[in-house]
Order: C-alpha cells, then structure tokens, then sequence
C-alpha cells in the first residue's frame, strides 16, 4: 500500500452526516471526490456502503463489517483491520477510507494523510462525526478554496509528520 488516505467533507464541529446520509451535497466536492478516488480501492463501513445510491463505477469496494453477512458479490467484505492490512500490504495503491465516523476513528492511527473539505458551517442535528485529531501530528496545506451558493469551504492536503 503506498498511501492509506482519509477523504471527507465535514462542518465546523466535524459533522458528516444524518441518519446515515450526507449533510451537504456540494456539486464541486462530489466531482473531486470521483476524481480523486477513480480507479483506487475504496474503504468503508457496511452502513456507508448501504447508504451509497449503487456501486461507485471503477472503484474496488472494500467494506468492513463485524458480521459475516454477504453484503455483495462485487465487493470485498473484510471483518477487521488487521484483515485490511493484510490484504493492502502487497498492493502498491493508495487506498480511500471513505466512512463512515467509526471507521475513520479505526483507521485514524494508520492513515498517511487526510483530505479534508472542511465547510464554514454546523448542522446541529448531524449524528456522526469525524474523529478529533491532534493538528500537530499532521502538515497541513490548502489545496483549494471554494464557494458554492452561500456555503464556503476549504479543501486541506494533511500529510503525516
């Protein structure tokens, strides 16, 4: 595995998402998302997955879940981390965690960097967040700044120190 990286859109207070959906649903970031994750295995928990409107085209799907239920037979279906790791450790690729909270949180000790849109908004209401994080384990630049409608966001590279 070359790089293990973290992506997400989260609020002021880390907020990303309610009743298993995302909050905010910004054109931009969706499309930056699918460009950067193209053709890169992608890793999530099983209600992320659920929550996805059908397969990301040309993305290996990579779910953990502590059942053994058979989620689908297009993805890949891993019970543990260290199962994780042992599959990624002779796949030189970058590999996407993409949610949702819990398995940020899990992967948080073993990502080489992070891509963060971080929105100058709350939402109150949000049920799941990103996991807190020291900033002063991480570098940190802004690789783009945004507005859309009336929501401004950034976009931050972390990379590891």
């Amino acid at each position: 595995m070359k790089n293990l990286v973290l992506i997400a859109a989260i609020g002021k207070n880390r907020e990303l998402g309610v009743n298993n959906s995302l909050i905010w649903h910004i054109k931009e970031d969706m499309k930056f998302f699918k460009d950067t994750t193209i053709n890169h295995p992608i890793v999530m928990g099983r209600k992320t997955f659920d929550s996805l409107p059908k397969l990301l085209p040309n993305r290996t799907h990579i779910i953990l879940s502590r059942t053994n239920a058979k989620i689908s037979q297009n993805v890949i279906t891993l019970n543990s981390i260290q199962e994780f790791i042992n599959l990624a450790k002779n796949i030189a690729n970058d590999f996407y965690v993409i949610g949702g909270g819990a398995i940020y949180q899990e992967f948080m000790p073993y990502a080489t960097k992070m891509i963060l849109t971080e929105i100058d908004e709350s939402y109150p209401n949000a049920d799941t967040f990103f996991p807190d994080f020291d900033i002063n384990d991480w570098n940190q630049k802004v690789i783009g700044e945004y507005q859309d409608k009336d929501i401004k966001y950034l976009r931050k590279l972390y990379t590891k120190k």
